[in-house]
């Protein structure tokens, strides 16, 4: 499957050098961006075309479009790739409202193609090791879980950071994506949602170096949020997310059960380790990796997309999920600014594991 990728900032590196080295499948044919001389060093870097974006729309040889473009653009891009006949793939959230969210799924159903949405880091070994555990009922019946991320925020190494302070940005959107994901994945749909949040400098200082050294921007999003989750399955999580917090030893994700805990890595990140305390363990013991899909294997989503389209299987980094989420994540931002407990309406399946060990020859590492 051939795709183009629109949107050639920092993450798009990455994105290119697993797609072009580590992934068989799709084909990355070319690259565009609104800056031409972005999308020009990009392909030649890794032996591409560069394209306007028009251009890689109007391109009947390209089948799928990798939307990297700002969470304010991704709506507009992959509502045109739909319309262009064009199968999706977006960087997290799937858009900044749940209104252009179904509008892209509605949109995609109408031209009977496929969308899929990052992140795909609960694809890789740390989180599926930890979500085969819980499956396997290691730890019983789960009863509570906890997520935590926290920075002092993006100005101090983001060159450009001001859409992290804009609508659409602040750390539920920003990083949310990462810690919603693995806890759907885990324990389904989300019921409801309460929280309380706080915008706790009005402005922000850009200390990383290039040309927006020194500049001040206005944060129009709240930045720390205190977050409860309710599941379907009577999970209850709770969640801190926050752009104003210097330093913490606190966990990044933990699963509690009737019979034990699991200690879950970062799920902005691939990696373990993986750790299991049962009611008759002395100290936590760390669980082997079920798959290789460590370091930074960025792309895994994609690349089982295109081979769950070519195969009729379903596709785990999917639309549906990237809707429930951006969801979830709307309701945390309302409930923080109104106070009031916020119903979910979207319906969620949590996707199957990916097999363990190797997988077929479109991934091969």
């Amino acid at each position: 499957m051939k795709a183009g990728i629109i949107g050639c900032g920092v993450i798009s590196e990455i994105y290119l050098k697993n797609l072009t080295e580590r992934y068989a499948n799709p084909e990355i044919v070319a690259c565009a961006d609104l800056f031409m001389e972005k999308a020009r060093e990009r392909a030649e870097q890794f032996g591409i075309q560069a394209m306007t974006v028009d251009e890689m729309m109007a391109d009947p040889q390209i089948d799928l479009i990798l939307n990297l473009t700002t969470p304010l653009q991704h709506a507009e891009i992959s509502l045109r790739a739909l319309e262009n006949g064009k199968h999706v793939y977006c960087e997290k959230p799937l858009a900044v409202s749940v209104e252009d969210g179904r509008r892209i799924m509605e949109k995609a159903a109408e031209k009977g193609l496929q969308v899929g949405c990052a992140p795909d880091t609960f694809l890789g070994a740390g989180v599926q090791t930890a979500l085969k555990a819980l499956r396997d009922g290691w730890i019983g019946q789960p009863v509570a879980a906890v997520g935590f991320f926290s920075c002092r925020g993006h100005e101090r190494w983001h060159g450009n950071p001001g859409f992290y302070y804009q609508k659409g940005g602040g750390p539920h959107f920003d990083m949310g994506p990462y810690y919603l994901t693995a806890l759907c994945a885990a324990f389904g749909r989300v019921k409801r949602v309460n929280a309380l949040s706080r915008r706790t400098f009005p402005e922000r200082l850009v200390t990383a170096s290039g040309p927006n050294h020194g500049k001040v921007i206005p944060v129009e999003v709240d930045t720390h949020l205190s977050v409860s989750l309710e599941f379907d399955c009577g999970v209850i999580a709770t969640m801190m997310l926050s752009f104003d917090v210097w330093s913490t030893d606190l966990p990044c994700m933990e699963f509690y059960g009737t019979a034990g805990t699991i200690s879950v890595p970062d799920p902005n990140f691939f990696e373990g380790p993986v750790k299991l305390r049962s009611l008759y363990d002395e100290e936590a013991k760390e669980l082997p990796l079920v798959n290789p899909y460590h370091e930074n294997a960025r792309g895994i989503g994609l690349a089982q997309m295109c081979q769950a389209i070519e195969k009729g299987e379903p596709v785990c980094a999917g639309g549906q999920q990237g809707l429930h989420v951006l969801e979830v994540i709307e309701a945390i931002d309302r409930a923080g600014r109104t106070g009031e407990c916020v119903e979910i309406e979207s319906g969620y399946t949590a996707p199957e594991l990916l097999p363990q060990g190797r997988l077929e020859p479109e991934y091969k590492l």
